[in-house]
């Protein structure tokens, strides 16, 4: 007998047994009780049943028409159900199970047995394929949509609080320059007087950690304009800035700069990095307790277009389960850092089309910083 011949007596087959086939389907599939189609799996299942016992008398390309159609409806079905699609697969596959316990009823030979599974695996994985992609590609767009949404409020809430800050930020700093002017004025009419020294250091302290806000403000550029600076004068005026901290947590610092070095953009930001970076160090060494507490700064020419400088401390090992997120924003160790420092630094070195990185080891951590160097025209 031709599997032609064959392929008819199943159809005759297949139909004849179609409400026990459809009785054992339906009472075997799971159905969730928050599934809003319930009535529709069912009519689903007629309809996958009628397209599957069609193959028999049909060409491959009108099988595969009706199959991808019927497959993007029920997906449909399947993303407004809002249900998990193992259950749907599972009850595909049921289907195809039961087809075959009655293809087991038909004695066809060996070989016409295996060309009817065949055909039938191949509707049914085709049918699960369309309804799959489909069900995922749709899910996928709503996951978008949805993380498009969320990052748009994040992103307004973030220039809010960003126009807020920066809005307050600049209220605050106006009276802090004035005390600063005061406390100058003191300086100089009660040079013996004690202690204004330590209130200007704390005002310059206060006065940077504003700084590091504004920084994150493109409305902080207005205005100003990008210089030629000495490097090594730069590394000079923050140790001296720092020289109270320095003295206060015993710190030595080891300096190999090389012959000065010009460079351009905003001399204040690059300032702000070596204050940030140094003065991270000398806390770190203080709230340890290290012994011989030591900061290394290292500047040396990669090449004539490029210096390196490297800042490091003796300090504890940073994890390195820690490196990829120091740099992070509102990540900080400390019980009252803001996390912003390091994250502003790199911002920083970046804009001056420079690189920041950050090694550590059980001898030292240290912070490199690349820039490239300028001439002055």
């Amino acid at each position: 007998m031709m599997f032609s011949e064959t392929k008819d007596d199943l159809f005759v087959f297949f139909e004849s047994e179609r409400k026990n086939i459809l009785k054992d389907w339906e009472s075997a599939i799971i159905i969730s009780d928050v599934n809003p189609f319930i009535e529709r799996i069912r009519e689903n299942g007629k309809s996958l049943f009628n397209v599957v016992v069609t193959l028999f008398k049909r060409n491959e390309a009108e099988l595969l028409k009706d199959i991808e159609k019927l497959a993007l409806e029920i997906a449909a079905e399947r993303v407004e159900a809002n249900v998990n699609i193992g259950e749907f697969v599972y009850n595909v596959n049921l289907g195809r199970s039961i087809l075959y316990s009655y293809l087991s009823k038909v004695g066809l030979a060996w070989e016409d047995l295996q060309e009817s599974i065949n055909l039938i695996n191949f509707c049914f994985d085709k049918f699960i394929y369309f309804a799959v992609s489909r069900f995922t590609e749709a899910k996928n767009q709503i996951i978008e949509e949805k993380n498009k949404f969320i990052d748009s409020t994040h992103q307004d809430r973030l220039t809010l609080l960003g126009q807020m800050t920066s809005s307050f930020i600049h209220e605050f700093r106006n009276p802090l320059t004035s005390i600063q002017g005061f406390v100058q004025l003191l300086k100089s009419d009660y040079p013996q007087m004690k202690y204004l020294e330590i209130i200007s250091n704390e005002l310059d302290q206060l006065n940077f950690r504003i700084s590091q806000f504004l920084l994150l403000s493109k409305k902080e550029l207005i205005g100003k304009e990008k210089s030629y600076f000495h490097l090594n004068h730069l590394i000079e005026e923050v140790l001296n800035f720092l020289y109270p901290s320095i003295l206060d947590g015993k710190v030595r610092i080891i300096k190999e700069l090389t012959e000065d070095r010009l460079l351009y953009g905003y001399a204040d930001e690059i300032r702000q990095v070596f204050i940030n970076i140094i003065f991270n160090a000398i806390d770190v060494l203080g709230q340890h307790r290290t012994e011989n507490p030591t900061v290394e700064i290292i500047c040396h020419l990669d090449d004539p277009c490029q210096i390196k400088i490297e800042i490091s401390n003796n300090g504890p090992m940073i994890p390195e389960e820690l490196h990829k997120t120091i740099f992070e924003p509102f990540f900080t160790t400390k019980k009252l850092g803001t996390g912003l420092g390091l994250f502003v630094c790199k911002e920083i070195i970046e804009k001056h089309k420079g690189q920041l990185s950050c090694e550590s080891y059980p001898e030292k951590t240290a912070f490199t910083i690349n820039l490239p160097t300028a001439k002055e025209e």
